[in-house]
């Protein structure tokens, strides 16, 4: 991850733009080899075994579909500048349909719930009608609550959001929220010290990627959870700052997807964690473990540092640095 942040963050800007034109063919075919090639765990068909490792496409697809949108959302602009009749959501539309189709197929709904809301703040950025807006988001959410009703797994997860220690729920679809809380319960104001958890042995389950937050609660207690929370807050606001200083197009649209990925990755999960939604399989960004969602995680604030360091201020302020030293 490091590494490719390294050669992302200084990579031409115009070879990210041309790495865009391509972004939804290669977005699409990577969401189609977990269909045709790929393994189920726990339900879902989103990874791909490659030896020891597993991939998930679905982490990069994200970052290519902000790509994709962002060149859209773009000419949508130029368009409207000389005159002529442009629709920014039928330009985004047949992309986005389709990576969520692709993505539904492989039965990942927490990871089409989190593209959605990325198109839906890139859009709303882009200054369209907010009755239009959530007309559609109401729409997507009908046909998520439909899909959540018709499996009956997901009917279950979302009867353990009212009551997961209810007897007939807790040993099933409870199991993980009800543990969750208790992790969090059991670490206090300053936790019971890092390695010391006792839910992450054997009861609370996936411990390690979508339940981490829950061990730092146990072990480092509200304090370490909200420097987490501070930090996550910090590293947002410099996307979005970054995104209002940007004077190109093409790179405020960008960095504004990437900010808006994070935010809905992370809210998602720790609302999933602290049981005010129900279980829909999301990481924490840079800390859940998973290699694929770690690359991805780090190619994405690669390209917000490739422009915040072209950035007039920030050139200035290196230069200063220099002469100082």
């Amino acid at each position: 991850g490091i590494f490719i942040s390294y050669v992302a963050m200084r990579m031409k800007l115009a070879h990210w733009e041309s790495l865009a034109r391509l972004s939804l063919p290669i977005g699409a075919v990577a969401l189609i080899l977990p269909i045709i090639f790929g393994q189920n765990v726990n339900g879902n068909r989103n990874w791909i075994p490659l030896g020891p490792f597993t991939l998930q496409p679905s982490e990069f697809a994200k970052l290519a579909l902000i790509l994709y949108c962002s060149l859209q959302l773009r000419k949508h602009l130029e368009r409207q500048a000389k005159g002529l009749q442009s629709n920014a959501i039928a330009m985004v539309s047949v992309g986005t349909i389709g990576f969520l189709l692709l993505i539904l197929l492989g039965r990942d709904l927490g990871t089409a719930i989190i593209v959605a809301g990325i198109v839906f703040g890139m859009l709303f950025i882009s200054g369209i009608n907010l009755r239009v807006l959530l007309s559609i988001s109401a729409l997507f959410s009908l046909g998520g609550l439909a899909l959540a009703i018709t499996n009956p797994a997901r009917l279950r997860r979302f009867s353990a959001v009212i009551d997961p220690f209810a007897p007939e729920i807790y040993k099933l679809a409870g199991w993980q929220p009800a543990h969750s809380l208790m992790s969090l319960a059991s670490g206090g104001l300053f936790g019971v010290g890092i390695g010391a958890s006792k839910q992450k042995w054997a009861n609370l389950a996936e411990a390690h990627t979508d339940f981490i937050f829950s061990v730092i609660g146990e072990e480092l207690g509200l304090l370490g959870t909200l420097t987490v929370v501070f930090l996550f807050a910090t590293l947002i606001f410099a996307i979005f700052r970054v995104a209002i200083n940007t004077k190109d197009l093409f790179q405020k649209y960008v960095v504004t997807g990437i900010g808006c990925w994070m935010i809905l990755q992370v809210l998602v999960n720790l609302m999933t964690v602290v049981g005010i939604i129900p279980v829909i399989g999301v990481t924490l960004p840079f800390i859940s473990y998973g290699g694929s969602s770690l690359v991805a995680n780090c190619l994405a604030i690669a390209f917000v540092l490739n422009v915040a360091r072209r950035e007039p201020d920030f050139k200035a302020a290196r230069i200063a640095r220099k002469t100082v030293k």
